[in-house]
């Protein structure tokens, strides 16, 4: 499923005027009794302590399926029990189980390539990286001609098709990270959109009938490493059932000098190629390099499940609406060993943090001397590093309606470093829930921000996206930048320090250099605005012509007089 304006259309633009004035109008202030209960419960053990368990060696990085990830969901449920939710699915059950197709994939350790002026090979895992895209025991592919496609898009309302109608069935097509980032008035500039995001490169070659895409990695492109992709996708990879999708053989990332290297083999320069891709007319090239790849894969189909507890709202009305906190408890279980012989991919950051501040949020609720208006579900969806698998399949299987889905609040990561004087909120933009956010940063002496790293498309990275695809509206925070007591420039320096050394490898893991003030403060916001969500008369709305707001006006008629 393309989570975007429907193809051929443009955007649509909704003005109706009670809608309008809902999004406009400010915020209520949060009472004291409200701030004190957070101040109460959100604290630096009610995070740490939950951290310390999930990012252990014990759980062995929560891999899906794992015996990490059946601890794990366990523990949360446990949590939640104790606080006196209720089981938030069918039946009386806490957890939401539902099966993945495991896909274990032996590739070559060099995969050979034939130009005119000679053979290309690359090497696995230092020039490229590949994983199944058939739930199939045995793929291949034989002497595919490679073809350039710039980056290969299709958005008719940018006017824009680097496919121009060329058959490219049974290709191997080459593409660029990203989406052209160099004009504000054309795919939104700097901000990237799902059309530069790696999910929907394949399903955009898929589509073309291609045998297989290679993706073209620049750390700059990409918004991490190259060891982030080895890590990432040197593994087992997870999938739900294959429906009748349209599907790659072969989906890959190579490296930009393997890229380079294979292009020149075939009488191309990469820099004139990725110059021409910077225009609309650009058309496919065919790069005169043909490959033939064969690889088995293992496959199991085991079962995992997301966590959910649910606190019944106290208003008769309301209480059939839901606001949702989302976490995600997956990591990468066991893995390639980092430099100090470390397999266990620990994940304190990514997402036992996330995991720990919906925990003390959920107990803030439960201890409210009155419940919110609104119920409030707190869920940790399964499978997310393996592409957002859990809230997909949440969002396929909901509990509430979407139309009776106020808003999704997603945590995904924490504030490690301290405290900041800024709070970035990721979905700003997009919906009335700004407001909000603005009025609670407001009240902690913070100014709100939206993405301060927007080339790297987060909004499109985390569990919200699958809750924005059936129209419910998010809020999506993040670290701020401009750290207290610390000179200009110093977070985004160590922002982005961490996710060259740590993000998604072995070292993600609690140490005594965490400074937890900031994440109390982010998940104080969380709280909040949750709060103020659960109580306001109105639901939230996307903001007229926004790419999901056509999707809510659906969830919302589907619902109406029921």
């Amino acid at each position: 499923m393309i989570a975007m304006r429907e193809p051929g259309r443009p955007a649509v633009v909704f003005a109706v005027a009670a809608m309008a004035a809902t999004a406009a109008a400010p915020a209520a202030p949060v009472p004291n009794a409200i701030e004190q209960v957070a101040r109460t419960h959100i604290t630096r053990g009610a995070l740490e302590a939950p951290i310390l368990f999930l990012s252990s060696d014990l759980l062995e990085g929560r891999g899906p399926a794992t015996r990490g990830d059946q601890l794990t969901r366990l523990y949360l449920q446990t949590r939640l029990q104790d606080m006196g939710y209720q089981p938030a699915f069918a039946n009386a059950i806490w957890q939401q189980p539902f099966d993945i197709v495991g896909m274990q994939a032996q590739f070559p350790q060099t995969w050979s390539f034939q130009g005119q002026s000679g053979r290309v090979d690359l090497a696995w895992r230092n020039d490229y990286i590949a994983a199944s895209g058939l739930q199939s025991e045995s793929v291949s592919i034989d002497n595919a001609e490679l073809v350039f496609v710039g980056y290969g898009i299709q958005a008719p309302e940018f006017q824009w098709d680097d496919f121009k109608g060329v058959n490219l069935t049974g290709k191997i097509l080459v593409m660029m990270n990203n989406d052209p980032d160099w004009d504000p008035n054309l795919f939104a500039g700097k901000r990237r959109l799902y059309y530069g995001r790696w999910d929907y490169k394949y399903q955009s070659a898929a589509r073309q009938g291609a045998a297989g895409a290679i993706i073209l990695h620049t750390t700059a492109s990409a918004g991490y490493p190259w060891q982030v992709v080895q890590s990432s996708w040197g593994g087992e990879q997870f999938e739900l059932p294959a429906g009748n999708e349209a599907r790659l053989r072969l989906k890959a990332w190579a490296t930009e000098e393997a890229i380079r290297k294979l292009v020149k083999a075939g009488g191309q320069d990469l820099d004139k190629l990725l110059g021409a891709a910077r225009s609309r007319d650009f058309k496919p090239v065919p790069l005169g390099i043909r490959t033939s790849i064969a690889f088995t894969t293992k496959l199991s189909r085991v079962q995992t499940a997301n966590v959910g507890g649910l606190l019944p709202g106290s208003d008769p009305r309301l209480a059939a609406q839901v606001v949702v906190l989302s976490a995600h408890h997956d990591h990468f279980g066991i893995g390639e060993p980092d430099a100090s012989g470390d397999r266990i991919y620990h994940g304190a950051v990514d997402n036992a943090s996330g995991c720990a501040q919906v925990l003390a949020i959920a107990r803030a609720f439960a201890s409210l001397p009155q419940r919110p208006r609104r119920s409030v579900l707190a869920l940790f969806v399964a499978g997310e590093e393996r592409g957002l698998l859990g809230s997909m399949y949440y969002a396929q299987h909901p509990t509430f309606p979407a139309g009776r889905i106020a808003a999704d609040i997603n945590i995904d990561g924490g504030n490690i470093f301290g405290r900041t004087r800024d709070a970035t909120l990721i979905s700003m933009g997009k919906s009335s829930l700004d407001a909000i956010a603005e009025s609670v940063a407001k009240s902690q002496g913070r100014e709100l921000k939206p993405d301060q790293f927007p080339d790297r498309g987060y909004y499109y990275r985390s569990d919200q996206f699958s809750f924005a695809k059936i129209g419910v509206p998010a809020l999506f925070f993040s670290d701020g930048t401009d750290f207290i007591g610390r000179p200009a420039g110093w977070g985004r320096q160590r922002i982005e320090e961490w996710e060259l050394k740590k993000y998604h490898q072995p070292a993600d893991k609690l140490d005594g250099s965490w400074n937890f003030d900031g994440m109390i403060e982010d998940a104080r916001l969380d709280m909040l605005s949750a709060w103020l969500i659960a109580q306001a008369d109105a639901m939230p709305t996307w903001k007229p012509g926004d790419e999901f707001e056509a999707a809510r006006k659906r969830a919302l008629a589907a619902v109406a007089g029921h």
